[in-house]
């Protein structure tokens, strides 16, 4: 069977139209693209990482590499498993400052004028080769279908149709910043023709040519060999190499960043598609085995990479063909033309001229027209420069290595992101040394040998054989030399150098637990929002000035005739993130920076601004009236409660300038509220300096009873923190709340230590007994000692003595060390061994408990089971948890003790067979003076007393019922060192 290829072309080119088609629709019609925010639609629309290396490549693939071909979708799978910890503060990270390719990402955390460059020109040299693996791909399946050689026209006619296909669907109109909801509708279509032709195909096969899976079964058992040859590769190693390149392409290949943040339309929709995604992708790879088996079988003469249309070919069924055709079609277009567009804004803002935006610019220039010819002139390079590459590289059998090389180059992406997102000291130096050296290491490992098989450089010697590496696979071997002096190097240079101001700015607002960037200081110098406009119309043009101006009001729901400095500071922002997704964002920092300066070029402080405007309020008479005087009373009835309050009260900005600092804060501390308000938090004397940075930067959010030492004595306070967000839930400042506690922790302690001397006296009738039975023995002893001449009888007697003094003493020592325990406020916390304080407090409770009572452990001779904490309250503890367990058990009764070591904590679980506890008691089990037993049997003080204590060690105590009876009380505190 041979088919035209005018037919082939013709075919082509109808679905590409048909593609058009549904990204019109979608475009004009906003019912049909609101099926573009769908998450279905949008875990369709990431299938285009199903290029046609997936369709075409993955059978040539498994050939050579067995089962190691899973490895694609297995690191794809692994990097959609780590969601909530990667994509998901990228996709807020973009969203946010409005990201829209890899450049302006890195470009925005590593504030050079060489970074986006950089990054644009290394993911258009690696991407290069899967563009040409795209053409290659359609070049060579139509060979198949025609049984000759197609020419080059066929190639360069497909890549000039991707072309103007890729213009027209992202390249009609500037719009970078708005979604293309006809794109994602199209993408997700395509990767449902994807679907439906591997997985028809694939049924077709495997009844013509096996006539069932049974009939595929015993082939494959007459044929072991077939089975052998896709695990040997497996267990020869190379498995992990090609993980951590799927990993990396699964969402920095540019095609992959595009739809997952770029025109993600809603948030939300990642979540389905954090599995929905690997789930297609499982589709699309379980097959391939069947097609592989079924092409053997048929005994098909031809590359295996295009197995699938041979087997077409074989059933000699036209519309079979075309149907695996336009499915080869769909997965190389689709690539091609988001691949394209991503890299087209890269080059239009990073590697053109349109950048300069100089000042001499026509009056009729119009900065969105300059972009839209620079995208559409871009387009047209990159496709071009594809094909060329598809012509010196037609002798490159694999259609895997080409796309490997692609993923080996996104991969020297990953320490950079790895800073980005996690380590905030990371360096510009740092990331261009590792990236450069990368690059290099990319290019010696796999460029040079491609050029080599190619014959553009032929002779060039093995680069594993010049390190004596001949051991490793081509692609373990490329991926650990030039990722690792990647790291190396990046993680070295940041180190030995120091982030500026602005990479310090970005740090915060990439890194995780903080999610806004501090804010420029100081406040516009342009009196309102024409002057604003008025500025950057030098640099955009009047009319791009207008619109981005008016795009700012609106998203912020200003009005234009706002002269509100804070809104007008809040307006230059929204600016330079709105200009950022349309020139990226070293530009647009530029523009604002140089057209909408600050007063005093940027040296006054929020905090500064703000205490300036309270002094106007304060010490000027302003004529207000009606609705601004009653604002005013109001102001002033609010600052009046914050300054009263007996906690100290104190607001910071974002960037950690004091806003608020109450009298109670000023009287704790020693610094009068005026000093404090404007300043840097950094600037306060020792020990708040520290102590609150220290609290700033820690996950926690409350502080119970920390103590502090200061000129008149040590302090215990709680601490407090909480967020304030703007209408945009971004985090604009910080109130901290500090209570001094000293004399409530001072009365608990004293109730405590009451509650130790009612337990000791508890003890001491016990004590009296246990002593007596050994003082008896002793007589009886010593009454016998003079009756005796052997010696070995006298040193026997005497050995039994000194034992029954022994155990007298351990009854007495117990009682005393108890009795001598020290107190919270003032007990320093070890690492303790909560087996040993269980046992004592077992000890102590039988000497004035009930003797009818057993006591069962578990789990106390677990390694590494330490607490920190303080030895004599945590036996107090365990001793009031043990009596309130024996005061509630019946006769005869069990009480079970456990511990066990859990996520950094110990749990410890007390246990007794008793009624329960009623359930309206439950919520006031821990309140002071509060009993359920009888009048004169209970304080009320045993459980609140450990409540306090288990606090103050940073730990809980929660008590609820056995569904089979009795009450069990869990506590947990903090795991000490476990060695």
């Amino acid at each position: 069977m041979t088919l035209s290829l005018g037919l082939i072309y013709a075919v082509g080119v109808a679905y590409l139209a048909i593609l058009f088609g549904i990204a019109f629709v979608a475009d004009r019609s906003s019912r049909v693209g609101r099926l573009a925010a769908s998450p279905w639609v949008f875990s369709l629309s990431l299938g285009v990482y199903a290029t046609s290396w997936t369709f075409y490549g993955n059978i040539g693939f498994l050939a050579e590499q067995g089962y190691l071909y899973l490895t694609i979708y297995l690191g794809v799978t692994l990097a959609f498993a780590a969601t909530p910890w990667l994509l998901r503060p990228l996709l807020r990270l973009t969203r946010e400052h409005q990201l829209t390719s890899l450049a302006d990402l890195f470009a925005f955390r590593y504030r050079s004028r060489l970074t986006g460059p950089v990054v644009a020109l290394f993911m258009l040299a690696g991407v290069l080769p899967y563009i040409a693996l795209q053409i290659k791909a359609v070049t060579e399946s139509a060979a198949v279908l025609t049984a000759e050689t197609p020419p080059h026209l066929l190639a360069l006619a497909f890549s000039v149709t991707i072309a103007a296909f890729a213009i027209l669907f992202g390249a009609r109109h500037i719009a970078p910043r708005e979604k293309h909801a006809g794109l994602v509708l199209a993408i997700a279509f395509e990767s449902l023709i994807k679907l439906i032709a591997i997985l028809g195909i694939a049924g077709v096969a495997l009844f013509a040519v096996f006539g069932g899976p049974a009939g595929l079964n015993e082939w494959l058992d007459a044929n072991p060999g077939a089975t052998e040859a896709l695990y040997a590769p497996v267990r020869e190693g190379g498995w992990f190499a090609m993980m951590v390149l799927a990993f990396a392409a699964a969402f920095l290949l540019p095609r992959q960043f595009h739809m997952l943040f770029t025109e993600n339309i809603d948030p939300r929709a990642l979540n389905r598609a954090a599995w929905a995604f690997p789930a297609f992708l499982l589709l699309l790879n379980l097959p391939m085995p069947v097609l592989y088996w079924a092409g053997e079988a048929a005994g098909l003469a031809i590359d295996p990479n295009y197995y699938a249309i041979g087997i077409a070919g074989w059933l000699d069924s036209a519309t079979l063909a075309l149907l695996v055709f336009i499915g080869g079609v769909s997965a190389a277009s689709a690539m091609m033309i988001v691949t394209t567009l991503a890299l087209a804004h890269m080059g239009t803002n990073y590697l053109t001229p349109i950048g300069r935006l100089q000042e001499d610019d026509a009056p009729g220039s119009n900065l969105y027209r300059r972009l839209l010819w620079a995208r559409r002139t871009w387009v047209v390079l990159i496709i071009g420069l594809g094909y060329a590459f598809y012509g010196v590289l037609q002798v490159v059998e694999g259609l895997a290595e080409l796309g490997l090389i692609s993923f080996a180059a996104v991969a020297q992406l990953l320490p950079g992101l790895a800073g980005l997102l996690f380590w905030n000291r990371a360096t510009r130096f740092g990331f261009l040394a590792g990236l450069g050296a990368g690059i290099l290491g990319w290019m010696f490992t796999l460029v040079l040998p491609l050029l080599d098989t190619a014959g553009i450089l032929p002779g060039l010697p093995d680069p594993r054989n010049w390190l004596q590496a001949g051991h490793l696979d081509p692609w373990t071997f490329a991926l650990t030399l030039s990722l690792g002096v990647n790291a190396l190097l990046f993680v070295a240079v940041s180190l030995l150098t120091r982030p500026n101001p602005e990479e310090r700015e970005a740090g915060r607002a990439c890194c995780p637990g903080d999610a806004t960037a501090g804010t420029a200081g100081g406040l516009p110098l342009a009196g309102d929002v024409g002057e604003m406009e008025t500025a950057l119309a030098a640099t955009l043009g009047p009319g791009p000035a207008h619109h981005e101006v008016q795009r700012a009001l609106d998203e912020l729901g200003l009005p234009r005739h706002t002269r509100s400095r804070s809104d007008l500071r809040r307006l230059r922002e929204r600016i330079e993130r709105n200009l950022s997704g349309l020139l990226g964002p070293v530009l647009a920092r530029m523009i604002v920076d140089q057209h909408l300066r600050l007063d005093a070029a940027g040296r006054h402080t929020l905090g500064e601004s703000l205490r300036r405007v309270e002094e106007q309020l304060e010490t000027r008479a302003l004529p207000l009236s009606g609705l601004a005087a009653e604002l005013d009373a109001l102001r002033r009835f609010h600052r009046q409660i914050l300054h009263e309050l007996p906690l100290g009260v104190a607001s910071l900005t974002a960037s950690g300038e004091i806003t608020g600092w109450n009298q109670a804060l000023g009287q704790l501390t020693g610094i009068p509220p005026d000093t404090a308000t404007g300043q840097p938090l950094d600037s306060l004397p020792r020990p708040w300096r520290g102590l609150l940075t220290a609290f700033i930067e820690s996950p926690d959010r409350q502080w119970y009873k920390l103590h502090l030492e200061l000129e008149d004595g040590g302090r215990r306070l709680n601490l407090h923190k909480s967020d304030l967000l703007d209408s945009e839930g971004r985090r604009e400042g910080r109130i901290i709340l500090i209570e001094d506690v000293t004399d409530r922790a001072q009365l608990e302690a004293e109730i405590a230590h009451s509650d130790r001397l009612a337990s000791i006296g508890r003890f001491a009738a016990g004590v009296a007994h246990e002593i007596g039975n050994p003082l008896t023995g002793i007589a009886s002893l010593a009454q016998t000692l003079p009756l005796e001449d052997d010696p070995d009888e006298i040193r026997a007697i005497a050995d039994d003595v000194l034992a029954q003094t022994r155990r007298i003493n351990d009854i007495v020592q117990s009682l005393i060390t108890f009795a001598h325990a020290e107190e919270p406020a003032g007990s320093r916390f070890e690492d303790l061994d909560p087996a040993e304080l269980i046992h004592e407090a077992i000890r102590l409770t039988r000497l004035a408990g009930r003797k009818d009572l057993h006591f069962v452990t578990s789990g106390l001779d677990a390694p590494g089971l330490q607490v920190r904490g303080a030895r004599g309250p945590l036996l107090q503890v365990f001793i009031n948890l043990l009596t309130n367990a024996e005061q509630a058990s019946p006769e005869g009764a069990t009480v079970r003790v456990g511990a066990e070591r859990r996520d950094g904590r110990v749990r410890v679980v007390v246990e007794d067979e008793g009624t329960g506890i009623e359930p309206d008691s439950l919520d006031r089990l821990f309140e002071p003076f509060f009993t359920t037993k009888p009048t004169g049997q209970g304080t009320g003080l045993g459980l609140p007393v450990a409540y306090s204590i288990v606090q103050d060690h940073g730990g809980t105590l929660t008590a609820s019922n056995r569904p089979e009876g009795g009450a069990r009380f869990l506590l947990t505190l903090p795991g000490g060192d476990p060695s």
